[in-house]
């Protein structure tokens, strides 16, 4: 058994240390949130915050969480940048498909937390390991742009 510390609550996860960050949520603990979309770190819709960062989940192994703290989408209703953050998603229609929303924004909420007023460049940056198929990515830099007004 490894204790991994998930939005503030510490669980129990039966499985291997190799295990990636991804499986254990979805598969151990039933939280279906963050998503699986290639399994190579390249698509961001699997990002959570490990110690604050934005990581992707589907190549972490469970044995480098130790000691972090993981926070996930479904902690994001009750952070107060993720507020601001799903809210301006929300308000400027951004998802379509919505598959990759997850990962977008707790990208978008770990850009905010260290950058109150980010310029286009910064978001591009900050968000540039996120594919959103449905190409909504005017609308992405619009809503950080509309959260960060809520949040300063």
């Amino acid at each position: 058994m490894i204790t991994l510390n998930i939005n503030g609550k510490d669980m129990q996860v039966d499985a291997d240390p190799s295990t990636p960050i991804l499986w254990a949520l979805r598969d151990n603990l039933n939280m279906t949130g963050t998503k699986f979309g290639c399994g190579a770190a390249l698509c961001g819709a699997c990002t959570v915050h490990l110690g604050g960062q934005p990581v992707r989940s589907c190549v972490t192994p469970i044995s480098a969480a130790a000691g972090q703290k993981i926070t996930t989408i479904e902690a994001m209703e009750s952070d107060k940048v993720g507020k601001a953050v799903q809210a301006a998603w929300v308000k400027l229609d951004v998802p379509q498909c919505g598959y990759c929303q997850s990962g977008q924004i707790m990208s978008a909420t770990a850009l905010l937390r260290t950058n109150k007023s980010p310029s286009d460049a910064e978001i591009d940056n900050a968000m540039s390991g996120n594919i959103c198929r449905c190409g909504t990515y005017q609308r992405i830099r619009a809503a950080i742009k509309d959260a960060a007004k809520t949040i300063a």
